[in-house]
């Protein structure tokens, strides 16, 4: 059995135990240690480490096994050991954010189910690399989510249907409104804090502050800067005022835009305009575009005041009564108060008052991404402003298909349709029923192509497969009259597709043109 060192610059961590196959001797050894660093490796006696699973500032993730549950659990154990030399003031504000971050968990997840559970949070004094000295290190266990999470289905898929993300929307919108219900603002909600189980289900991760903790000693990364990531987190938040539950759903919205789009955040922005730019790169019905629309808006009181008025709006929408059906908010949940693991599980929302000046939760180095509300305070909500019923328009808007993809598409569309014309041709000659199949085929491919059934490598494996076809049977290209008609058939099929192409772009042109003088 392999086991893998968590102690941090170990030069070879991992470790082979043939004796650890045993498993009697799993179950009963007392310890094992580390053959290059002689880190201890079973930790807390009971959770062993199989794979490093990622690193960052923080620390260390690990795939672990708990060695005293009848089917050996899987877990994740996760070590807290910032990066860089810390004083001791920023070390024990350190520790206390990722205490924080366990007793978040601990609350929440064993209460919902779809937050990870908190197994354990233990800290392991060992001896140190140097003579004479010692070394504090800190774990946090929570439950394994057997999945994938959102930033690499999106890195595998593209960009996703609409019907796929509206899910994921209500979805984790129903999990934030029980997290801020129970006086919790999350901080850093993004696609890769958000896991799809292979069952399915969805869930939210990553509740601990222990971003800011490193960001405190000067540490920051290409994506994620204090305890915020860049792209995602409104203007209060990266200014390091006030944050809001609106803080988490604006949050909610970049990532579900990014999911419909399949682009970088800083390609949906357009900082000329200071407006979110997404529209022209994704296809949404326009009652749900506009809700996110709101959610995107760039103050929080104009923002919706907490996750359940999302929920209404969508129910509105989704019923066809349109986003202007959707009533404006002048009230705002107040917390229930600390909540402690031993506290009886309601998740219901309390009862709304009229919005007062709230006392804000700042943000700032010393609170974590996963901060929870004191007793008796309530979580601030801004006052409420109408949103604005027009959006002024700095340019006349693009067709709702990126350039790259329609050119693709009429590309695919000229050539397949070529194509089929040849061998339609060949096999019907010029009937009714030749032309009308034709017709029937294309029409049916362009509608495909406008629900995103077939896009990018199915367009080019599909014309392929036609083409081989094709070439391979005399029968398909008799109409083709040339010496050499396997080279004409690749050219007839080439122009058609430029053809296509050129015809696609003049409209564009004149679209562009149209909606300018309109």
């Amino acid at each position: 059995m392999e086991i893998v060192c968590t102690r941090p610059n170990c030069p070879r961590p991992e470790n082979q135990f043939a004796d650890l196959d045993n498993r009697g001797t799993l179950t009963t050894v007392h310890q094992k240690y580390c053959t290059a660093c002689g880190m201890p490796l079973i930790l807390s006696g009971r959770y062993l480490p199989e794979k490093l699973l990622g690193k960052g500032g923080f620390g260390a993730a690990f795939l672990a096994r708990d060695r005293y549950t009848p089917a050996m659990r899987q877990c994740v154990v996760k070590l807290f050991q910032p990066a860089g030399d810390l004083s001791p003031d920023q070390m024990q504000l350190a520790q206390s954010l990722f205490q924080r971050e366990a007793m978040v968990l601990e609350d929440l997840g064993n209460r919902h189910p779809q937050i990870p559970d908190l197994y354990a949070f233990f800290p392991l004094i060992v001896s140190g690399q140097k003579s004479g000295t010692q070394e504090e290190y800190f774990y946090l266990v929570q439950e394994f989510i057997d999945g994938e999470d959102l930033e690499q289905t999106l890195a595998r898929r593209g960009a996703l249907p609409s019907s796929e993300v509206t899910e994921i929307l209500v979805s984790m919108l129903k999990v934030l409104d029980f997290v801020h219900t129970n006086g919790t603002i999350h901080r850093d909600i993004k696609p890769s804090n958000i896991m799809r189980h292979r069952n399915g289900t969805l869930y939210l991760l990553d509740f601990g502050a222990v971003k800011q903790a490193t960001s405190a000693q000067g540490s920051s990364s290409n994506k994620s800067t204090g305890i915020y990531s860049i792209g995602f987190a409104p203007p209060e938040q990266m200014a390091g005022g006030t944050v809001y539950p609106s803080t988490d759903l604006y949050a909610l919205a970049v990532t579900c835009i990014t999911l419909l789009t399949g682009k970088e955040v800083s390609t949906l922005y357009d900082s000329y305009t200071n407006q979110w730019a997404w529209h022209p790169h994704a296809q949404m019905n326009p009652a749900i575009a506009a809700v996110l629309d709101r959610m995107l808006l760039p103050t929080p009181n104009q923002r919706y005041a907490n996750a359940e008025e999302i929920l209404t709006a969508l129910r509105l929408a989704t019923a066809g009564k349109g986003s202007t059906a959707i009533p404006s908010s002048t009230a705002a949940r107040t917390s229930p108060g600390q909540t402690t693991g031993q506290t009886t599980a309601s998740g219901a929302p309390l009862s709304t008052t009229a919005l007062q000046s709230p006392q804000p939760v700042p943000s700032n180095p010393a609170a974590g991404a996963g901060t929870a509300v004191s007793s008796g305070a309530q979580i601030p909500h801004p006052n409420p402003a109408q949103p604005p019923l027009a959006r002024p328009q700095a340019s006349p808007p693009d067709p709702a298909i990126p350039l790259w993809e329609f050119l693709g598409g009429a590309a695919f569309t000229g050539v397949q349709g070529g194509l089929l014309a040849i061998a339609l041709l060949s096999l019907l000659g010029t009937t009714w029923l030749g032309s009308g199949t034709w017709l029937l085929l294309v029409g049916g491919l362009l509608l495909l192509q406008v629900r995103r059934v077939i896009e990018r490598f199915d367009l080019i494996i599909i014309a392929g497969i036609t083409l081989a076809v094709i070439l391979l049977l005399p029968a398909l290209r008799d109409i083709v009259a040339s010496p050499s008609p396997r080279v004409a058939v690749v050219m007839l099929a080439i122009m058609a597709g430029l053809a296509a192409v050129a015809i696609g772009t003049l409209f564009r042109l004149i679209y562009r043109v149209l909606s300018t003088l309109m």
